[in-house]
């Protein structure tokens, strides 16, 4: 019997992580959250919020939002649909524990490999973001959270802190020119 040689690659095809310092401005690959998009089912939103702050102490954001709680992000998505991020080597089947909580009252589907995510920082972002996409991000405060085009890739943006730090999700089969866009913009200011 034969030995299998495969080994995890994160969404930019590397064994670790990518992490870009230009000037003041950081871009870090974040490949070690588990996402989970929960879509509450027709006439069960009040059931399911009241399961996941009951069972998991999870409140859900209301429209524009995310919540940051311990380890766990809540992203708000779409009427009643929200995005779930915690750490993967704590939670390596965050999806399955979600549906056991929630029951019939969501649909729960595994998101993890379909997504990059990248954490951007630095003291003024806000010139880098306006190069890349239509947002009015130096209006964001820290907990704000929308959806956006980013080149040509539905992504989206959550304000961690006001001008200085943002996490940007892009579709995982476009890392690499979600990477490039981001790395352009932050030259280009540099």
């Amino acid at each position: 019997m034969s030995e299998h040689l495969l080994a995890p690659l994160t969404a930019l095809g590397k064994d670790t992580p990518v992490v870009e310092i230009i000037g003041g401005i950081s871009l870090r690959e974040s490949p070690n959250l588990a996402i989970t998009s929960l879509a509450a089912r027709k006439d069960h939103g009040e059931e399911l919020h009241s399961k996941l702050q009951a069972v998991a102490g999870i409140h859900l954001p209301s429209p524009g939002k995310a919540i940051f709680a311990d380890d766990v992000t809540v992203i708000w998505t779409g009427v009643n649909q929200w995005f779930l991020l915690a750490p993967l080597s704590d939670r390596p089947d965050y999806a399955a524990e979600i549906k056991n909580i929630v029951k019939d009252t969501a649909s729960v589907t595994e998101q993890t490999d379909g997504w990059v995510i990248f954490d951007v920082t630095g003291d003024n972002l806000i010139p880098l973001l306006e190069r890349i996409c239509n947002l009015n991000t130096k209006g964001m405060s820290a907990g704000d959270a929308t959806r956006c085009v980013i080149e040509h890739l539905g992504c989206l943006i959550i304000c961690r802190g006001s001008g200085t730090n943002f996490t940007i999700l892009g579709p995982r089969s476009s890392a690499a020119s979600l990477h490039h866009s981001l790395v352009t913009a932050a030259k280009s200011i540099a």
